[in-house]
């Protein structure tokens, strides 16, 4: 898009007296957090005129970039007249479309672009490894930055694991963005492109964004490749029932490098016995899946998608083997706390979803009190059934409505505890525990009801797991 747009007007009739002035591209913005705050810095970099606006009270550490780089804003209100007067909007990835502003900037056609969008449009030269999928998608972003790392890349890691992409690239501009992008972020991106995309998996999350539908949410995911070509790479799952029957109803116009481990792939990743084996061109690369800092089978998918997309960076394999060995797992993504006399407890609060619940179960080797509950989105718990009766000797809830989960394991669980916060959640465990148990905070829920954030609740559970 040019950045300004042209207007034209009449001073006299005279056409030597006609003038052009050109209008500023006004770009507002919808939200006041990281994601919102990193766009209105990119945005007032690049000479738009911008204003931000967000229906709740921004963060004084928000607040004060704004003004500092001064920038106009309103706090815990949305001034439509403001508003519908931009010739674009970026909304911020926690807003919904049924949201009444949003509504409204829909009804007047306004443009409207992701935050990953705008980035994208002053990236420059840069390459972007693009991360999506229901579960996983920290850890192996994380783990692919790690890997670049090790092999002397200038990079940065950005998206939704915590830093601005745009803030990145209006700050400090590096060769390299590793990013980490949810379905939300795709729904609103135009000419967004990544040269390594990387789909992990798809299982029903956030349902409630898209109608109920798991088609829409399917769709929002594959749009990381909408705009690939056959310079790039689409990396994936072909253990994923769900991405392949998706991909053949599709034509991708990019280069596919699949991984399993249940069949050999002629390009891509694959497990076999205890081998990881990576081919892509001449590479090849292979190591003992023992030697991963990551354990459990689906870190094992995680650490292939990771090691295809640093040969495709071509990094060597040496820098791979060395990277994969060392990596240390993600705060609140099964993050051990501490041994409490013999009582093992692991902080997984960003599993917010069912899904990675079952992840976190299937990894489990010790009987297990799991503490569940929060914010609920729609979840299925029968897809835990099978792994909470082969593994789990008690539940404690942790959150203000616990009726679904309670009616989903009452006769599978001969112990459930309500509980209403994270220091009763954590000593209800530990008296529950025996020596040899492992206290599993993964709880399949948002953490809005009893908690700002999953990093609030991940904190707050092991604060009281250091009080014990």
């Amino acid at each position: 898009m040019d950045r300004y747009s042209i207007v034209c007007g009449d001073v006299d009739s005279d056409p030597e007296n006609e003038i052009m002035e050109m209008k500023q591209h006004r770009l507002v913005i919808l939200g006041g957090g990281e994601s919102g705050v990193g766009a209105a810095l990119l945005g007032k970099q690049k000479g738009y005129d911008v204003f931000l606006s967000d229906g709740g009270q921004i963060k004084p550490v928000y607040e004060k970039e704004l003004i500092d780089n001064q920038i106009d804003f309103e706090s815990a209100k949305h001034s439509l007249e403001l508003i519908l007067n931009a010739d674009e909007v970026m909304k911020s990835p926690g807003i919904p479309e049924k949201n009444e502003v949003v509504k409204a900037i829909r009804a007047k056609g306004i443009p409207v672009i992701s935050e990953v969008e705008l980035a994208y449009r002053f990236k420059g030269d840069s390459k972007i490894v693009a991360i999506t999928g229901s579960n996983g998608k920290s850890t192996t972003t994380s783990l692919i930055y790690h890997i670049c790392k090790t092999a002397g890349l200038d990079c940065a890691l950005v998206g939704n694991i915590g830093y601005s992409f745009a803030k990145q690239v209006a700050e400090d501009p590096k060769p390299l963005y590793v990013a980490e992008i949810s379905s939300f972020q795709l729904d609103d991106i135009k000419d967004f492109r990544a040269d390594v995309s990387v789909l992990l998996n798809i299982t029903e999350d956030h349902l409630d964004r898209y109608d109920y539908k798991f088609e829409n949410y399917i769709n929002s995911k594959f749009k990381i490749i909408q705009n690939q070509t056959m310079n790039d790479y689409f990396i994936y799952c072909e253990d994923d029932e769900v991405i392949m029957n998706k991909l053949r109803l599709l034509t991708i116009h990019t280069n596919p490098l699949p991984f399993s481990m249940k069949q050999e792939v002629k390009k891509g990743g694959y497990i076999k016995g205890d081998q990881m084996m990576l081919r892509i061109q001449e590479e090849r690369v292979s190591m003992s899946i023992y030697d991963f800092a990551l354990k459990g089978k689906h870190n094992n998918y995680n650490t292939m998608a990771a090691g295809i997309a640093a040969t495709t960076l071509g990094i060597r394999k040496e820098k791979i083997r060395e990277a994969v060995k060392n990596f240390h797992s993600l705060e609140h993504r099964m993050e051990f706390v501490a041994m409490v006399r013999g009582v093992e407890f692991i902080n997984d609060s960003k599993a917010t979803n069912v899904n990675s619940t079952w992840y976190a179960l299937e990894s489990m080797t010790k009987p297990t009190v799991l503490v569940l509950g929060g914010t609920d989105k729609g979840n299925d718990y029968t897809l835990i059934e099978e792994l909470v009766k082969e593994k789990v000797k008690a539940i404690v809830c942790m959150g203000l409505d616990n009726s679904k989960i309670i009616e989903a394991f009452k006769d599978i669980v001969p112990v459930i505890v309500e509980t209403d916060s994270a220091k009763k959640a954590v000593n209800t465990s530990f008296k529950l525990a025996a020596k040899g148990d492992v206290v599993l905070l993964s709880p399949a829920c948002a953490s809005f009801d009893l908690f700002k954030n999953y990093e609030d609740r991940g904190t707050q559970f092991k604060e009281a797991v250091k009080e014990l």
